[in-house]
């Protein structure tokens, strides 16, 4: 039902004015001129009450600076949780290192109601504080890691509300003596809430990019696919979606299985225009070593698995040159 709004009202008034027009029975100013003014009218007030919005909103979002430091961050990100969001990005960051050990690469666990970063790094304790009152990433296989869960107990739940939550992405995001780092990953908390929009407007565009992990299963496609709309509504670059746990290859008979559906990822990247950084299969090695805390890029570098982490992590630096030439 349409609401009767002071702009039409506005509209009304002006066309009445119009007496020569109005009064001529032949020419019904709906219609006519009056109804042309009041789609013009109309017109004006959606801009104008978009213009609002957009300054309302920027009051609110903080200031974009980028992290001291830092050249380039890589937000993994997905839209559902289970689908190998985490153990994808550290290993990312594994292989970023691995393919050119000239770089310099960082690892951020934003996930901060559920920080799996300590586990999957096998790093433990709290993070020393410089002179200046800056957090010491803490550091394994030469990745410095920064994560909620070097600063609360093992089994401890975070039950934060929001702003809470924004307080402690913030800190670890700009109170955190990184040094010089080519590289920034980011694991991003499931889903597009407040920290992924948190993460998204402090950062600027030019340092940021995203990757987005998904399964082929056609749930965590849709998920997948909310998230890549959300980064784009807040002008983040996509470099391309990974499709995880593609196949399961037996290891007694090598027969292959797609458990979870087959190119699903593939699809919706062709369907979103952005790039399949790759295929990682559902293997027990990467299980395993992920739970020991050593990551198949490190423990297994000569397996297929870890073969194909470090092929995303080449895809991930062509589209970031790509992206930012």
């Amino acid at each position: 039902m349409a609401h009767f709004t002071y702009s039409r009202l506005s509209c009304l008034m002006y066309v009445n004015k119009s007496s020569a027009l109005w009064n001529r029975p032949e020419i019904n100013p709906a219609s006519a001129l009056g109804g042309q003014f009041i789609r013009f009218q109309r017109s004006v007030d959606g801009k104008a009450l978009q213009e609002r919005q957009k300054q309302q909103m920027a009051r609110g979002l903080p200031k974009q600076k980028p992290i001291s430091g830092v050249k380039q961050v890589v937000v993994v990100a997905s839209g559902k949780g289970g689908v190998g969001k985490s153990t994808t990005a550290v290993n990312l960051a594994l292989g970023l290192m691995a393919n050119d050990p000239s770089k310099t690469v960082g690892l951020l666990d934003a996930d901060v109601y559920g920080p799996s970063i300590p586990k999957l790094m096998n790093l433990k304790g709290n993070p020393e504080l410089t002179d200046s009152n800056r957090m010491l990433p803490l550091t394994n296989y030469g990745i410095p890691c920064m994560s909620m869960g070097f600063l609360v107990e093992d089994v401890a739940p975070i039950v934060w509300r929001g702003l809470m939550v924004m307080q402690a992405i913030d800190r670890l995001l700009r109170q955190v003596e990184w040094g010089s780092l080519d590289f920034l990953v980011i694991d991003m908390p499931p889903g597009t809430g407040d920290v992924q929009l948190s993460i998204s407007q402090n950062i600027p565009v030019a340092g940021e990019c995203a990757v987005i992990v998904s399964t082929p299963q056609d749930i965590a496609l849709l998920d997948a696919r909310r998230g890549a709309e959300m980064f784009k509504k807040v002008h983040v670059p996509v470099l391309g979606l990974v499709q995880n746990m593609s196949v399961f290859q037996c290891p007694k008979c090598n027969h292959q299985t797609h458990i979870f559906g087959s190119d699903g990822a593939r699809q919706l990247a062709d369907t979103l225009g952005v790039k399949l950084l790759g295929d990682i299969p559902l293997h027990m090695n990467i299980r395993e070593m992920s739970d020991r805390g050593q990551p198949v890029v490190i423990s297994s570098p000569s397996s297929p698995e870890a073969e194909a982490y470090r092929k995303v992590a080449s895809a991930v630096v062509q589209r970031l040159t790509e992206v930012n030439t």
